[in-house]
């Protein structure tokens, strides 16, 4: 599973790497970068809750 991020609506609110940081960064430029190519299988649902707590919905994920 990836990790999709639309860029023009992500904020960088940085909720999402609190909740995730092995998958979630925001970087000293406010810019979302994401840790891995895959998410691992123990952290799927810690990122689907992200990905559900996203306040500009930003975020989805791709099997």
């Amino acid at each position: 599973m990836k990790v999709i991020v639309d860029y023009d609506a992500c904020e960088a609110n940085a909720i999402c790497a609190g909740l995730v940081p092995e998958v979630f960064e925001v970087d000293d430029d406010d810019n979302l970068n994401i840790l891995v190519d895959e998410v691992p299988e123990q952290l799927i649902e810690g990122v689907r809750h992200a990905v559900r707590s996203c306040p500009k919905a930003a975020l989805r994920l791709e099997e």
